[in-house]
């Protein structure tokens, strides 16, 4: 890891695949925990856009609220007693939860270099938003490794996703959509998908309508092969990172959601 990470995590997703049981087996178990590592790199969570919002008082909380607080603070005036803390409120800022979607494209070679990249990028929507976030892979089908409102422990969802292979075609427009409909489950106050994929459709459908319905869009392509996500961000006005291996992921996903 210290000599070559890209190369190491590669080694170790080809690995997870390997013909013998033990081998296997260990694999699968350290790649998870490992992958998990990479990922806690920067902040745990997308900062969002804060608002001024009504709170429950706290002592540490900030300025009471005194126009909300009115009725607790004249019933103990009446009353010659103090104030009951349970009435007051308390206006600060209050930033909104953060939902993501990762989209992850199967549709070519996953071994290796692919698959690392794709189980990092799990990891690190994982350990960004653990409590909501979903995990689709996608080819002609998308499977939903983990979805939006399903609780799933993050190193069976990074195995999940390496024990994943690629082939097929590619529907961007309708992995895009389901993409769409898995944020939906959830009440965030900002839902960003993360699409990880060179962008080149093959099959019918329209992406660009479909990424036009998302609220955030977020593409980390592949450095060498990036063209068709360049023009695609352009198309969509979805922020574009691009990457040399699994390694760089979890700066990716810093630089693109803004973090």
């Amino acid at each position: 890891m210290m000599e070559d990470a890209d190369e190491t995590l590669s080694l170790l997703a080809d690995l997870v695949s390997a013909t013998d049981p033990k081998l296997r087996e260990l694999a699968r178990r350290l790649a998870g925990r490992l992958m998990l590592d990479v990922s806690r790199r920067g902040k745990a969570k997308p900062r969002g856009i804060g608002k001024l919002a009504k709170q429950r008082y706290r002592p540490d909380g900030g300025d009471i609220d005194i126009d909300a607080s009115m009725d607790a603070i004249v019933e103990a005036r009446a009353a010659r007693e103090a104030v009951d803390p349970d009435g007051l409120f308390l206006r600060g800022w209050v930033k909104p939860h953060t939902a993501l979607c990762l989209l992850v494209d199967r549709s070519g070679s996953m071994g290796g270099k692919p698959l690392a990249t794709a189980a990092v990028a799990a990891a690190s929507v994982a350990w960004r938003s653990p409590e909501d976030y979903s995990v689709l892979c996608f080819g002609k089908d998308v499977i939903v490794v983990k979805s939006q409102d399903v609780s799933k422990d993050g190193e069976k969802v990074v195995n999940d996703v390496l024990a994943l292979r690629g082939f097929g075609t590619t529907d961007l427009a309708g992995a895009l959509t389901i993409a769409g409909q898995q944020l939906a489950r959830t009440r965030a106050g900002r839902k960003i998908t993360v699409l990880l994929s060179d962008c080149r459709a093959t099959e019918e459908g329209d992406p660009v309508a479909a990424a036009k319905g998302l609220e955030e869009l977020v593409i980390i392509a592949p450095k060498e092969d990036d063209e068709e996500a360049v023009n695609f961000a352009a198309r969509t006005g979805a922020r574009l990172v691009t990457i040399d291996g699994p390694s760089e992921v979890p700066e990716a996903i810093t630089q693109a959601l803004g973090d």
